[in-house]
């Protein structure tokens, strides 16, 4: 069973930046997708898909994916790069 523990990203539709210091962990898919032969609709029986843990810290998600004995990989958060302009740049 193995997860990948990552930092939440901020929406890019939204300017708020709510919930962005928590970290999630979320369990690899088990087995493929495939369609239901009535409806069509992809679904699978690795229930772990659906499950999403939210924690404080990435020491908190590590500490408890090593208490229950879960493979998890950590993906560090890449830097924000911000493009400081005036309004009037665009008219240059």
């Amino acid at each position: 069973m193995s997860a990948r523990i990552y930092q939440r990203p901020k929406n890019a539709m939204q300017s708020g930046k709510a919930l962005l210091d928590q970290w999630v962990l979320e369990f690899q898919p088990a087995e493929a997708k495939k369609p239901d032969p009535l409806m069509g609709w992809a679904g699978s029986g690795d229930m772990k898909q659906q499950l999403q843990l939210r924690f404080n810290s990435a020491d908190e998600a590590k500490a408890y994916a090593t208490r229950y004995g879960i493979d998890a990989e950590v993906h560090a958060t890449p830097p924000r790069r911000l493009k400081i302009q005036a309004y009037a740049d665009n008219f240059r």
